[in-house]
């Protein structure tokens, strides 16, 4: 054999030897498809109403959660060697005895004007129509200490966000309000077009149940200005400048939801002090207007999918645990506004610094098999190299999804990266990725049920979860962030 040639082969096996990961594959053939199937059908019942927030129905299914992570072979890392940790929501919200007078008739809440945010206010002042007036335009008209009525637009509006018709009167206040406050508005009135007359039926319950925060956390409600809907029938009630008085009232409510914790600890006695976070929300929307005559908001894909994807990589950890300890934390309160991962990452059950990386799933079982999103994976969003390289690692080692890039691009219309449970660990320095199969038509209704979940897709999503979770528990240097990381949108 000529000599350099074996040079080169043993310089390769040498290499190869140093540079070969030195723990073991991860454990898939503890997964099965089968549990995800049987979890999936039990959590996303009916027996547990939709799960809304801040309700019994949150609770009952914590506690089915916590009894499944103690199955799944989970120990207690809540508080008090418990499962739990629980924080106050607190819900702000209109009365009923609010009043709007305009011109001295008397409108009734909730049919005549929606409030579309709870703020407090007692107002006595004209009326300024401004008609189709776009928010360039509103500089010209003599609107400070007024109530500015105008008539609502999709001019420069964009149309492509799911669940469109039930975002749109978010988007027009959203378009004016910046302006109106800043030209001294008193209040707006808007009045509804033919979506916004749409929307009508699905914004009342949302407006009616007013706005969430988590104490120490709360959002202000009394320094923002009051904006009010009355429908394009009743148009005449703001024409002419009219003379209106308004006195909105706001109560706050405590409600307890509760974040379910568990971990599985790490073999490495140095490293199993430190924690590989996986994350999901286990609540949803309760029961709400009717579509397709039913009222049950299961939340199948959102988010019972990542909740029993966790559940069956519990199992796989229990069987073959990794060097460090994987800490599990399904989320209470997400869609009141991701209160039980903001009340996690300020009262962490780990210290912060022994977090090591957070990885967050939210819808993750919908859509072609073949494609997803790893949001927090490119930049502007991106706040860890190592620990998106992972990631990716894990792709191509296995599951081979194609990127849906463009749903981590800060210029797409659902800016989805800041909607979910990473979000405020990343807020806090913690390299955090969000997995996600994206947005379907059956989102946020009532039949995002059991039965409308692609399996195949779960279990491919869970294992990507799994590969990754396994890289970050096991390698030998932790991920880093990056130091120019920015969450600006």
């Amino acid at each position: 054999m000529n000599r350099n040639y074996l040079f080169s082969i043993l310089s390769l096996l040498i290499f190869s030897f140093g540079s070969a990961q030195n723990y073991k594959k991860p454990l898939v053939s503890a997964i099965k498809e089968a549990d995800l199937k049987k979890d999936m059908y039990e959590m996303a019942a009916d027996q547990f109403w939709g799960r809304e927030a801040g309700t019994l129905d949150e609770l009952k299914a914590s506690m089915w959660l916590a009894d499944k992570a103690k199955e799944a072979g989970m120990k207690p890392a809540g508080d008090n060697g418990t499962f739990f940790q629980f924080f106050d929501m607190y819900r702000h919200q209109v009365t009923p005895q609010s009043t709007l007078t305009i011109n001295g008739n008397s409108l009734k809440l909730w049919k005549d004007y929606l409030v579309a945010e709870p703020v407090n206010a007692s107002i006595d002042a004209d009326v300024i129509y401004a008609g189709t007036t776009e928010p360039e335009e509103l500089s010209k008209l003599n609107i400070k200490g007024k109530v500015l009525a105008i008539n609502a637009s999709a001019k420069n509006i964009s149309k492509e966000m799911t669940l469109f018709v039930r975002r749109y009167p978010g988007f027009i206040r959203t378009k004016y309000y910046a302006k109106a406050f800043e030209l001294g508005v008193k209040a707006i009135i808007f009045v509804t077009d033919d979506i916004s007359d749409q929307s009508w039926v699905e914004v009342l319950p949302q407006m009616t149940r007013g706005s969430y925060g988590v104490e120490g956390l709360r959002e202000k409600i009394t320094n923002n200005i009051p904006v009010l809907w009355i429908k394009k029938e009743n148009a005449d009630w703001v024409k002419n400048n009219p003379k209106v008085s308004l006195n909105l009232i706001t109560e706050t409510y405590k409600y307890p939801s509760v974040n379910i914790i568990g971990k599985i600890e790490g073999t490495d006695p140095s490293l199993k002090s430190e924690y590989v976070l996986l994350s999901g929300h286990q609540d949803h929307d309760g029961i709400r207007h009717p579509v397709k005559n039913d009222t049950i908001y299961n939340g199948a894909d959102d988010n019972a999918s990542t909740c029993v994807a966790m559940l069956a990589m519990a199992r796989a950890y229990k069987k073959q645990p990794g060097k460090r300890s994987i800490l599990f934390v399904f989320h209470g309160a997400e869609e009141r506004g991701l209160l039980g991962s903001r009340w996690h990452a300020a009262h962490p059950v780990v210290p912060k610094e022994k977090i090591v990386a957070v990885l967050n799933g939210d819808m993750i079982g919908r859509n072609d098999n073949n494609e997803a999103a790893l949001l927090g994976g490119n930049a502007p969003h991106k706040n860890s190299d190592e620990l998106v390289k992972m990631a990716e690692d894990a792709n191509n080692e296995s599951t081979k999804f194609k990127y849906l890039k463009d749903w981590d691009s800060p210029s797409h219309a659902e800016y989805f990266y800041f909607r979910s449970d990473h979000l405020p660990y990343a807020k806090i320095g913690i390299p955090a990725i969000f997995f996600t199969s994206v947005l379907h038509d059956q989102y946020h209704t009532p039949q995002d049920e059991s039965e409308n979940i692609n399996y195949k897709k779960l279990y491919k999503m869970m294992e990507w979860m799994y590969r990754t979770s396994w890289k970050v528990a096991n390698e030998a240097e932790r991920p880093k962030v990056l130091s120019n990381f920015s969450l600006e949108r």
